[in-house]
C-alpha cells in the first residue's frame, strides 16, 4: 500500500505507517477512511496477530487536519459530530480483538493523543511528546480522550494535560504510566515488534480472550470485573484442555525464566 497509509506484513505482524510527513500525519479525511479500513481489515486477516501502529518521521500524528477541517468545503466537519451508537465505534480506529501497539516516534497531539491511546501499549522514541490541545483549539475531544486518558495517568494529571495543553515528554510520559517503554528512536520499531513477536508466540485464542476480557472489564465496577473474569475463566477451562500440549507450553516458557529462578517442578 502507498500513498497517506504504508502497510507492511511480515511473520504474523502488520506494521501501519501514517504517511502525510509533510503534514506531520495530521488525519484528512482520506488518511481517517483509509486507516478505518485498514485496520478493519488487518482484524479480519488470519494471517496477521498483532498490529504496530507508527508515524512516518518527524511526527506520530497531529491530530486532525485543520486546515482541511477549516476549508469552506468543510469535508472533515463529520469528524466533530456526534453521531448515534455506541461512541466506541466512531473512534479513529475500529474496536479491535487483536494487541495493537503504538510505536510512538514523534509528537502525538490531540487527536493523535487521542489515536495513541486507542493502542493497547505504547512504546516511545524518546523524541516522542504528548499533548491534548483541544482546549486551545476550541473543541471538544470525541474519541474517549476523557475516559482513556485517566485511565492511563490517572484523573488529576489527565485534568492537567487537558486545561493546560502543555507537553509531555517521553520520560515523563514512562514514569506517568502512559507509555510501556522509551527506546532510543532508531530503535522504536525493533522494540515494538520485538513485543508483537512475543505476542505472537502465544495461544492467539487465549491473547484475543483476554483483549477481550479487558475491554469489557473496563466497562464495570471493580467487583463486576472480578466476576466477569470468573466466569470467563470458567467457561474457558470448561472447554476441556489436552494435558500434553498444556505440559509442552508449561517446558516451553521455562526457557523465558532469568537463569537461577526455575524451580525444580
Amino acid at each position: 500500500m502507498t500513498g497517506v497509509l504504508e502497510l507492511d506484513v511480515a511473520d504474523n505482524i502488520a506494521t501501519v505507517t501514517l504517511n502525510r510527513p509533510e503534514a506531520r500525519n495530521a488525519l484528512s479525511r482520506e488518511l481517517r477512511r483509509a486507516l478505518l479500513t485498514t485496520m478493519a481489515d488487518l482484524d479480519a486477516d488470519d494471517g496477521v496477530s498483532v498490529v504496530v501502529l507508527t508515524g512516518a518521521d518527524p511526527a506520530f500524528c497531529a491530530g486532525l487536519d485543520l486546515r482541511e477541517l477549516g476549508s469552506s468545503s468543510g469535508s472533515s466537519a463529520e469528524a466533530l459530530e456526534a453521531r448515534p451508537g455506541d461512541p466506541r465505534d466512531h473512534g479513529p480506529i475500529p474496536r479491535m480483538t487483536k494487541p495493537v501497539i503504538g510505536a510512538i516516534n514523534g509528537a502525538a497531539i490531540t487527536g493523535g493523543f487521542e489515536l495513541a491511546l486507542w493502542c493497547d501499549l505504547l512504546v516511545a522514541s524518546e523524541r516522542a511528546v504528548f499533548a491534548d490541545t483541544h482546549a486551545l483549539v476550541g473543541i471538544m475531544p470525541g474519541w474517549g480522550l476523557t475516559v482513556l486518558l485517566p485511565q492511563a495517568v490517572g484523573v488529576r494529571r489527565a485534568r492537567e494535560m487537558s486545561t493546560t495543553g502543555n507537553f509531555v515528554d517521553a520520560a515523563t510520559a514512562l514514569t506517568w504510566g502512559l507509555v510501556n517503554h522509551v527506546v532510543p528512536h532508531d530503535e522504536l520499531l525493533p522494540v515494538a515488534r520485538g513485543l508483537a513477536a512475543d505476542i505472537v508466540a502465544n495461544d492467539q485464542a487465549a491473547v484475543r480472550r483476554l483483549m477481550q476480557t479487558y475491554a469489557e472489564g473496563s466497562l464495570l465496577s471493580a467487583g463486576d470485573s472480578w466476576q466477569l473474569e470468573a466466569e470467563v475463566a470458567a467457561a474457558w477451562q470448561g472447554r476441556g484442555f489436552d494435558p500434553a500440549v498444556i505440559e509442552a507450553r508449561r517446558r516451553a516458557a521455562m526457557w523465558l525464566v532469568p537463569a537461577g529462578q526455575v524451580s525444580a517442578r
